[in-house]
């Protein structure tokens, strides 16, 4: 028993260690073992702590304590577990800090531009039981329609669509939601479950892309995929009741990357040759924790080559020497322009996975040069990934995506109101 406690100190340590630690990743390799520990201690402290308390006494009454081994990790448990206290009390950050991001972003009266009517879906209290569950998805508001396909690649080119039971009249707004995984790996499915159901109980729909995957395709296909996605709401989101005049897109790591890409890339040719003449252009893009610079031209972090030699021969079928221009391509701080739509950003200061100062580069670029709000949000302690299930930090995030959308909706609108006699 002495071992297992011991097992738990050591785990503990390396969990407060990583809580504590802010990173410039990546280091030596991806380190997904670090992520794992600091997701666990983070979004779901309020579970670990007492789950290792159950632990640590059945293993003392199990007679751990009988040994000086034993007694040490205690020693450790009890100092390390103020730790896990803290990272709770962090989340509790979630609310202030991306409220004011919003108002310093699109101004302090930015929710008395919202329409009553869909202001008044405003969550405006979070209380445990929407948090207590932390895979609880699914509401009873809510239809899933799953696995319709966009493209002839099967599995890879289908989507899911999240919509509310009740479409009103002229439909829904739409989002479109691009999963992360490294662009190796990931599912439709899996990611950004508790946006996607809160935003379609809200009168929002939803659509959930999946993408050919690297070391099978090289970019720009992921990119590729996704814009065909977008073409296919486009061209028959009506029939599901969406109102495709106003397209978000959102992701996370990966897809944060891939939703960058989106909203700066509108209308390229290249990159949407099967569907020319169909718009791409989209009305707020919301990425999570992305890679924004692939090239890592403004030295966001001091592991160059190591970053590069992970997507080189594997995202990136060809290196930087024999095409740099593919490279810039794939950088979304090399996109940046005049006519981006709205962008609400976000990355955790603890981000294992994704450097944080590749975010905080990248919202400075496109805010220099928008016409549009850039909105950035840097959650304190939160870890990669962090919004992946139901947290008191998640809930809190989804209510300012919400708010920031419905916002990006009533302007979208009101410019087309005065829009509209120039076009009679």
């Amino acid at each position: 028993m002495d071992w297992l406690l011991a097992f738990l100190a050591l785990f503990n340590l390396v969990s407060m260690i990583t809580v504590f630690t802010p990173r410039a990743i990546p280091r030596k390799a991806v380190p997904w073992a670090t992520f794992g520990t600091a997701l666990l201690a983070t979004e779901l402290a309020w579970i670990w702590l007492p789950l290792q308390a159950l632990l640590a006494l059945l293993f003392c009454l199990g007679g751990a304590l009988d040994s000086t081994l034993g007694n040490l990790a205690l020693i450790v448990l009890l100092i390390t577990w103020p730790g896990l206290v803290w990272s709770m009390w962090k989340s509790t950050k979630a609310e202030e800090t991306v409220e004011s991001a919003l108002a310093s972003g699109l101004g302090p009266d930015y929710r008395e531009q919202v329409t009553d009517g869909r202001r008044d879906q405003f969550r405006e209290t979070i209380s445990f039981s929407d948090w207590s569950n932390p895979v609880g998805f699914g509401h009873p508001d809510v239809d899933v329609i799953k696995h319709i396909p966009y493209g002839p690649a099967g599995v890879r080119q289908q989507l899911d669509i999240y919509r509310p039971r009740v479409i009103p009249e002229g439909g829904c707004p739409v989002v479109l939601q691009i999963h992360g995984g490294a662009w190796v790996m990931g599912d439709k499915g899996s990611q950004a479950l508790p946006l996607m159901y809160h935003l379609a109980a809200r009168g929002w729909i939803c659509v959930a892309a999946n993408y050919r995957l690297s070391p099978s395709v090289s970019f720009p296909t992921h990119l590729t995929d996704c814009k065909k996605a977008l073409c296919w709401i486009r061209e028959n989101g009506e029939e599901y009741g969406m109102n495709t005049d106003f397209v978000a897109v959102t992701g996370g790591s990966a897809g944060g990357h891939l939703t960058a890409l989106m909203g700066l890339t509108a209308n390229r040719p290249e990159l949407q040759q099967e569907n020319p003449d169909t718009d791409t252009s989209l009305q707020a893009a919301v990425p999570f924790y992305g890679v924004y610079d692939f090239l890592v031209r403004y030295d966001q972090h001091p592991n160059r080559s190591v970053y590069q030699k992970f997507l080189n021969g594997k995202v990136l079928h060809e290196t930087v020497e024999d095409n740099p221009e593919l490279w810039d391509l794939a950088s979304p701080v090399a996109q940046v322009h005049e006519d981006a739509p709205p962008f609400l950003i976000f990355h955790g200061t603890h981000d294992t996975l994704a450097a944080l100062r590749d975010a905080q580069v990248f919202a400075e670029k496109l805010r220099a040069v928008s016409a549009e709000p850039v909105v950035y949000v840097e959650m304190p302690g939160a870890e990669h990934a962090w919004e992946i299930f139901h947290s008191m930090r998640t809930e809190h995030t989804i209510n300012g995506v919400h708010r920031f959308l419905e916002w990006a909706l009533a302007k979208h609108r009101a410019k087309q109101a005065d829009d509209a006699p120039a076009e009679a």
